[in-house]
């Protein structure tokens, strides 16, 4: 019995054992291997498991894997494939333990597969099948919790009840939530007692006091935390702020700051004019501060209106009526301000409105003079005399002094002073005789100011009406131009005519039309009247002929009907013309027939034409004798300096001799031959250089001045004005002479320059360049 006891306490050990290297038995698959029997094998482990974030130095150990081949003789050996093997995971090839060589964090990867498989160290064959593991991070609480969408900003309408809900605050744990508490959190306010509160599951901010008042205080700063463990010791913990705002509601009665106003006016504003300005303060903002205003009594309804500006919720009071103080002196009106939004929940707090009394004084103003009537209208006959009444005007002062009124007309509106007017009654008369068709109405400015201000001046307005009388005689309505055709018939109507008259009678006008007593008898036309204010002309024979009469004239005499009757006698043109078959003319030239005995229009242009070529050739030729008399000099008038010759010919550089001799011009014996004409061109003489005696400067200067002086009183061709002459001479004072190219050329004979090479440094450049020795060559 002690020892079938010790055999199954043997087997429990084993058991505990394998529990605590986290092994446990299972069977695989059968594994055949060719030439040899069937055998059994068996993989032992389990799911392995090990700790996030260690922290020690040597590697952390996850557990073990063991075949029941292994026998412990280091004949197996075990290798590692898969997720992290090698890198992050190791295994002893002899005894199978696995250990991690890295810090592990769930949070980047909770779990690694894997692959083991056992071989025989020999043949390095496999003695059992591959298999797959799952080694998996244990979670650790080391992450807190975080608000991902925080800091918040939230609103909720003041006056709100308790318990009202204000913003959800959400925090996250990146902590595994299957395991432990790590990533259970519950939320708490730091902040912001006593108004708020949060629910600590849900992270719902509420209010917490009833009544909170937005014009007492309209922003709070709250500060929730996020806990995780549910919130016990040692949990970790993250906060996030939210900001509320109290949004208005309207709560807040208006009030006027005075229960009454008084303001002066002066009886001169103008209609529309703004009186004053009140307003009613109201502690809400926006549409709940939007009020209207309103008259509700008074003796002022008609005389003034309120009104509210939209942007100050301002009550602006205007006129309607023109003021006056005679009249009345001033007003008193009851003006209500009344919110336009009300909210029925705070009704209780009394009634939205307000009243106030606004009082206003009518300043006396001293007023202009005033015209009984805005618009006078008068008439006047065109035939009144000078001096003739036409009407009256009166005005008076308003105020009380009533000052006494002069008149005067605004010469601006009667420019020609066509009318005068009494300064003391205001009696208009003519100045001038008028005339209706000159101009039929009158709208003249009569002015009227007070005697003891003249500055006060009223303004009234007269318009007067010319009346017509028959004072223009009948016309022509227009100029006519009648034709008559030569093969005219008798009674053949030529022309219809008729007649205006400038005059505007009541009834309208009547013409009547007649020919004169001189033309009444004529045998070539006739007229009849037709009794409608026109008139028609006939002929009366036929065969009109222009050769013997090309234009006829007849008198038609033209009586209107007014009283009394003006008449006038009117000539009618008629010209005989060549006509068609259809009876248009063609042609009612006379000339014509006359043009073949003398010139045709083609010859007289073609004289014209040859007058004017002779008249060209003249003034040719003319001009060409007066350009050959001119003479071979310059004109006064013309200046040389503005004449500007371009030679363009270069010469041929040091060597070319035979160009030109440079040397001429820096020597003051070289003289120029006179020239005598500036139409030959001069012939330049180029003299042998001689040996200067060594004289002073000045002298050679002076010297030189005055040979180009003497060249130039006798040159023909050098302006005959002063002149400025500009002139290039070195002298004659160098031991050596002149040093130029230039002047060297004019030398038959070379010249040694090596004594250069004694003068210095500052002449070695020319030395090198002139000199023949040796050291110049090759210095």
């Amino acid at each position: 019995e002690f020892c079938h006891f010790l055999q199954i306490l043997a087997l429990f050990l084993c058991l505990s054992g394998m529990n605590q290297a986290e092994l446990t038995r299972s069977r695989s698959k059968p594994y055949f291997q060719s030439g040899r029997t069937r055998t059994k094998r068996s993989w032992v482990w389990n799911q392995f498991f090990v700790l996030e974030e260690y922290m020690g130095t040597d590697p952390l150990y996850v557990g073990k894997l063991h075949s029941d081949v292994d026998k412990g003789d280091g004949s197996i050996k075990y290798i590692l494939s898969g997720e992290g093997a090698s890198s992050i995971f190791i295994i002893d090839e002899n005894t199978g333990d696995i250990h991690a060589t890295k810090r592990l964090d769930r949070e980047e990867q909770a779990y690694y597969t894997l692959r083991a498989q056992a071989l025989d160290r020999l043949t390095n064959k496999p003695v059992e099948p591959e298999s797959e593991f799952v080694i998996k991070i244990q979670d650790i609480n080391d992450n807190e919790p975080k608000f991902l969408d925080g800091p918040y900003t939230a609103g909720v309408p003041e006056m709100s009840p308790v318990g009202t809900s204000v913003v959800q605050v959400t925090a996250t744990d990146a902590d595994d939530p299957t395991y432990g508490n790590s990533a259970r959190v519950v939320y708490s306010i730091l902040q912001g007692q006593p108004y708020f509160s949060v629910e600590p599951k849900t992270g719902i901010i509420k209010t917490a006091l009833p009544n909170m008042d937005r014009e007492a205080k309209d922003q709070y700063l709250l500060v929730i935390q996020a806990k995780d463990m549910v919130g016990q010791n040692g949990g970790l913990s993250g906060t996030t702020s939210v900001t509320v705002t109290l949004t208005d509601v309207n709560d807040n009665p208006p009030r006027f700051p005075r229960r009454s106003y008084q303001y002066n006016v002066p009886e001169s504003l103008p209609v529309a004019s703004v009186v004053a300005k009140i307003k009613a303060a109201d502690a809400d903002v926006g549409p709940n501060a939007e009020m209207e205003y309103k008259i509700v009594d008074g003796d002022g309804l008609g005389v003034f209106k309120v009104s509210v500006d939209k942007d100050t919720q301002e009550g602006i009071i205007t006129i309607q009526k023109e003021l006056d103080f005679e009249a009345k002196t001033s007003y008193t009106l009851r003006i209500e301000a009344a919110n336009m939004h009300v909210d029925p929940r705070f009704l209780s707090l009394g009634p939205f409105s307000d009243m106030t009394t606004v009082k206003i004084i009518v300043e006396d103003v001293d007023e202009p003079p005033v015209f009984t009537s805005r618009l006078y209208s008068m008439v006047v006959s065109e035939a009144a005399k000078v001096g003739t009444i036409i009407g009256t005007v009166a005005a008076h002062d308003p105020d009380a002094s009533n000052s006494p009124v002069r008149y005067s007309i605004d010469r601006n509106t009667d420019l020609e002073r066509y009318f005068n007017i009494d300064a003391n009654s205001g009696v208009i008369t003519t100045a001038k005789p008028l005339d209706r068709e000159t101009n039929a109405v009158h709208n003249i400015t009569v002015l009227a100011m007070e005697s003891q201000n003249p500055a006060q001046i009223g303004r009234g307005y007269v318009a007067i009406t010319i009346l017509d009388i028959n004072d223009n005689a009948p016309e022509f309505a227009m100029e006519y131009e009648t034709t008559v055709c030569e093969n005219a018939q008798p009674g053949q109507v030529i022309q219809k005519i008729s007649a205006i008259d400038k005059d505007d009678p009541p009834n309208g006008h009547q013409f009547y039309f007649s020919l004169t007593a001189e033309a009444a008898n004529n045998h070539n036309f006739t007229l009849q009247d037709n009794k409608d204010n026109t008139a028609t002309v006939l002929t009366k024979r036929n065969g009109f002929r222009r050769q013997e009469q090309s234009v006829f004239y007849l008198p038609i005499f033209i009586v209107d009907s007014g009283s009394p009757s003006l008449s006038s006698t009117n000539t009618l043109t008629i010209r005989v013309c060549d006509c068609d078959a259809e009876g248009i003319a063609q042609t009612c030239n006379a000339e014509a027939y006359i043009l073949p005995a003398g010139l045709s229009t083609g010859a007289l242009i073609a004289i014209l034409a040859c007058v004017l070529t002779l008249l060209v050739l003249v003034l040719l030729i003319v001009t060409m004798r007066r350009r050959k008399k001119e003479p071979l000099i310059f004109d006064e008038e013309r200046d040389i300096r503005e004449n500007i010759v371009r030679y363009d010919d270069e010469g041929g550089g040091e060597e070319d001799t035979e160009a030109f001799d440079m040397a001429a011009l820096r020597n003051l014996n070289i003289m120029r031959d006179t020239k005598t004409r500036r139409d030959v061109t001069p012939e330049i003489q180029f003299l042998s250089r001689p040996t200067f005696k060594s004289i002073p400067d000045n002298v050679i200067f002076r010297e030189f001045i005055w040979e180009r002086l003497k060249e130039a009183d006798v040159d023909p061709c050098a302006p005959p004005y002063d002149s400025l002459q500009t002139y290039a001479f070195e002298g004659n004072g160098s031991v050596a002479e002149s040093l130029s190219s230039l002047d060297s050329i004019s030398s038959n004979s070379d010249q040694n320059y090596d004594y250069l090479s004694d003068w210095g440094p500052r002449f070695k450049r020319l030395a090198d360049m002139y000199g023949t020795g040796p050291e110049c060559l090759y210095s």
